[in-house]
C-alpha cells in the first residue's frame, strides 16, 4: 500500500501475531502486584485494551493518514476501568505492550531498514496512545467532578433538611463522608467579582490548608459549607471569612457526625438571616452569639436556648441574682439606685453582678451583653404564666 509505513509482509505478520503479542504483554504485567490484585472483569478489560492497541497499531501502519487510530484503543474499554486503574498504571500497560511489540520486531520485519521504520512507528504510535489515555482520564475526571458536585449538593441539601435516610448515607459514603466526625455547618455570602466555581475552589483550598474537610454548595444566594474535623468553630469560620464576604460568616454548633448536622445547619441559617439586625457584628459569629436576633426573627429553638443559657443558671443560683439583673437593667446600670431599690449595699450589687458574669459570661457594663440579658429576661417574662404571683415569680422576692 502506498500509504503504509512498512511493507505488506510486515503488516500481515503483525496482524497474525496480535493475539500472541497481547498475551506476551499481559504475561509481563504479572510482575506488577496491582495487576495481580485486579478483579477478573478488570483483567479481562486490560486484555481487551492491550489487544485493541496492537490491532490499532497494525491498522495505523497500513495507513498513517488514520491519525486518530490511537484514540480508539480505549473505545471498547468499560468506563469502570478508569476507576480500577490509575493513569500511571494505564501508561505502564501501554509501555509494556509497546515493549512486547519492540521485542518482536526482528520476527516481524526481515530487512534492517524495515525494522527501523517499524521501531520508529512503534514509538510514534505509543506516544499518541499515551496522549489518548491522558485524554480519556481527563474526561473521566471531568465527568466524576460534575457527578461529585451534584452528589455534594444533594448531601448538603439533605443535611439542611435534617434527613438521615439510607440514600443520604450512601451518597455521603460515596463522597468519603460516611464516617465524618465533629461536623459544623457555616453560612456566608458570596464575594463580589467571583463566580460560583471560583468561590467553591477557593473555599476547598482554604479548608484543605486548614486541615478541614468541606462540602460546599450555593443555596438561595448564600454559600452553605459543611465542615468536618472541626475543633474550634470560630477558627473554622475565620478560614471561610478569607474567601467569603464579610457579611458575616455564621457557624453553627459542632455536632458528633454528619447525620446530626441538621441542628448545626438550622442554627447557622437562622443566625445568618438574623445577623442583619446587628449592623456592627464581627466578621465571624457563632450562631449562639446571635440568639437575641434569632429570637426576634421567630426562631423557637433560639428562644429555648437563650432561656437555658441565661435565665436558668440565674434561677438555679437563687432569686437574688435574677432580681438584681432585672433591677440593674431597669436603672440603666446605675448601681446606687439599684441597691436602694433592692434594699442592699452597693457592694452587694457589685458582688451579684460578678456572680452573674461567672455563671452566664455576661457583663452588664457591656452594651451587647445587656442586650442579650434583656432579651433573655423578656422571653422569660413572656413564657411565665400570668397568675396571681406572676410578677414576683419573674422579679423574685427581695
Amino acid at each position: 500500500m502506498t500509504d503504509a509505513a512498512v511493507g505488506d509482509r510486515t503488516l500481515t505478520r503483525l496482524g497474525e501475531q496480535v493475539g500472541v503479542l497481547a498475551h506476551t504483554a499481559l504475561a509481563a504485567m504479572e510482575r506488577h502486584e496491582w495487576y495481580r490484585e485486579l478483579a477478573a472483569e478488570h483483567r479481562a478489560s486490560v486484555a481487551l485494551v492491550a489487544e485493541a492497541g496492537i490491532r490499532g497499531f497494525r491498522d495505523w501502519l497500513a495507513d498513517e493518514r488514520e491519525s486518530d487510530r490511537a484514540t480508539t484503543v480505549f473505545a471498547d474499554a468499560p468506563p469502570e476501568l478508569t476507576r480500577a486503574l490509575s493513569l500511571e498504571q494505564t501508561i505502564e500497560l501501554v509501555r509494556v505492550t509497546v515493549r512486547a511489540v519492540e521485542d518482536a520486531v526482528p520476527q516481524l520485519a526481515d530487512e534492517e531498514r524495515e525494522r527501523d521504520r517499524l521501531l520508529v512507528a512503534t514509538l510514534r504510535f505509543s506516544r499518541d496512545t499515551a496522549f489518548a489515555a491522558a485524554h480519556v482520564y481527563a474526561r473521566a475526571a471531568e465527568a466524576r467532578g460534575s457527578w461529585d458536585a451534584r452528589l455534594e449538593s444533594l448531601v448538603v441539601d439533605a443535611v439542611l433538611r435534617g434527613e438521615a435516610t439510607e440514600d443520604v448515607h450512601s451518597r455521603a459514603a460515596a463522597l468519603g463522608w460516611g464516617d465524618a466526625e465533629q461536623v459544623a455547618v457555616a453560612v456566608g455570602a458570596p464575594r463580589d467579582g467571583l463566580t460560583e466555581p471560583e468561590v467553591v475552589r477557593a473555599v476547598r483550598s482554604a479548608c484543605q490548608k486548614a486541615r478541614l474537610e468541606a462540602l460546599v454548595t450555593l443555596n438561595s444566594g448564600r454559600y452553605v459549607v459543611v465542615l468536618a474535623e472541626v475543633e474550634d468553630p470560630r477558627a473554622a469560620g475565620e478560614v471561610l471569612a478569607t474567601v467569603l464576604d464579610a457579611g458575616p460568616v455564621v457557624v453553627g454548633p459542632v455536632v458528633p457526625h454528619l447525620f446530626a448536622g441538621g441542628r448545626s445547619a438550622r442554627a447557622a441559617l437562622s443566625g445568618w438571616a438574623a445577623s442583619r439586625a446587628w449592623p456592627g457584628a464581627p466578621t465571624v459569629l457563632l450562631a449562639s452569639e446571635l440568639l437575641p436576633e434569632r429570637v426576634l426573627a421567630g426562631d423557637e429553638a433560639a428562644r429555648r436556648e437563650l432561656v437555658r443559657l441565661v435565665v436558668r443558671p440565674l434561677q438555679e443560683a437563687g432569686r437574688d441574682l435574677l432580681a438584681t439583673a432585672e433591677t440593674v437593667l431597669a436603672h440603666g446600670g446605675a448601681l446606687e439606685a439599684s441597691a436602694r431599690e433592692l434594699f442592699v449595699h452597693v457592694n452587694t450589687v457589685r458582688y451579684r453582678l460578678g456572680r452573674i458574669e461567672e455563671l452566664v459570661a455576661l457583663r452588664l457594663a457591656d452594651s451587647r451583653d445587656r442586650w442579650v440579658l434583656r432579651t433573655a429576661l423578656a422571653v422569660h417574662r413572656i413564657d411565665t404564666p400570668r397568675d396571681s404571683g406572676w410578677r414576683s415569680a419573674v422579679h423574685g422576692a427581695h
